[in-house]
């Protein structure tokens, strides 16, 4: 009888050495075990603790009558909602199965073997695997440091520095995960100016509903002026539809017609066409959840401060904290009593931890343990 073939010899080069995107700890085990008193706090994955538009479970049900249909797989109408919501033509839409699909796809056609992806020191863990899946190298500009105002934020000027004949995306989130740190839109206009326009620009903007500094608007109002710029959207966040993974990019559409062919058929299901299409109907639920979580945000921010800890500034439904040393520590003692926090080891930042901006009551609950932990 044959042995087994060495697999990773037949692999794609690019693959072999791939590491697969870490999501964290095991939620539905840890349900499981903390199923009684209490229940499982979890911080971990910046998920949306106030849930989608009412109208949305609705939707749902009302597409389940047709669950052995196909969905559209040019997903239209949400597609057309999405122009209406966001003022651009429905032929400079593509829709994914959450933005991470998406992300994926622009690197393996717009990049390959000895090209160059420019990236932030600390930025979203998907750019890097994207980038070397298609065979390209990863190139990090330097973040501020941690003393700075921007603490570990995006260095524009660092960013213009790197850029090199070998460049072809740059990808960046504003504000971003997992620093929760942020430019304003008249530093992103003197960035693009530096790039050469062959040069794609992605601007992931996951987090962009929860932004409260005026100086800050979404890239899309420059999309006209910068043919290069691809801007990255999510129903997983301040939609609270994490679980039915909906994303989208706006961009020209000479860029999405050749995204195309890689996109998978039917990408995106029938109940999250559904759901996306309810929830971005509904403004007052967002624009409740937004005010929710930007007044937590700042609740939060403080008691953290009180405790004698370092918090990053931030626009999005996060805090990065650093706890120093300790930090190891503090997350299991948390683990133990059902709170999930995201450890940032693998980001580097092995003495910070991310914590989830909840509702109140949640939120006491995280600071009831953490004054425990540091009287």
């Amino acid at each position: 009888m044959a042995g087994t073939p060495d697999f990773k010899a037949l692999a794609n080069p690019a693959m072999r050495n791939l590491s697969a995107y870490d999501p964290g700890h095991d939620i539905p085990a840890l349900r499981r075990r903390f199923a009684g008193a209490g229940g499982l706090l979890e911080l971990g994955s910046n998920e949306n603790p106030f849930g989608p538009s009412p109208s949305v479970i609705p939707a749902i049900q009302a597409e389940l009558a047709q669950l052995h249909r196909y969905p559209d797989p040019a997903g239209n109408a949400l597609k057309r909602a999405i122009a209406r919501s966001q003022g651009v033509g429905e032929q400079h839409i593509m829709l994914g199965n959450g933005s991470h699909e998406l992300l994926m796809q622009l690197a393996q056609v717009f990049t390959g073997p000895d090209d160059e992806v420019l990236l932030s020191r600390y930025c979203f863990a998907v750019y890097p695997i994207a980038a070397k899946a298609a065979g390209a190298l990863p190139v990090y500009a330097d973040a501020y440091p941690a003393d700075h105002a921007m603490a570990l934020g995006h260095d524009l000027d660092a960013l213009a520095a790197a850029i090199t004949p070998r460049t072809k995306l740059i990808c960046f989130a504003n504000p971003n995960n997992p620093t929760g740190t942020w430019f304003g839109s008249r530093q992103l206009i003197d960035f693009l100016d530096r790039v050469p326009p062959e040069v794609l620009v992605l601007v992931d903007e996951a987090y962009i509903e929860y932004v409260s500094d005026p100086a800050l608007g979404s890239a899309l109002a420059l999309c006209t002026r910068y043919p290069n710029l691809i801007v990255a959207r999510t129903f997983s966040k301040a939609y609270g539809l994490a679980g039915l993974r909906v994303g989208y990019l706006i961009a020209e559409p000479s860029v999405l017609a050749l995204l195309e062919p890689v996109r998978e058929s039917f990408n995106v299901n029938a109940l999250a066409l559904a759901a996306s299409e309810a929830a971005l109907a509904d403004g007052p639920h967002l624009q409740k959840v937004v005010a929710r979580t930007q007044e937590q945000r700042e609740w939060l921010s403080a008691a953290l401060r009180g405790l004698g800890l370092r918090v990053s500034p931030s626009q999005t439904n996060f805090l990065l904290v650093h706890f120093g040393p300790e930090t190891p520590a503090i997350e299991q003692v948390l683990l133990q009593q059902g709170i999930v926090v995201r450890p940032m080891g693998g980001y580097g930042l092995g003495e910070y931890l991310r914590i989830t901006v909840a509702d109140r009551s949640e939120n006491e609950r995280l600071m009831a343990a953490l004054k425990a932990v540091r009287p």
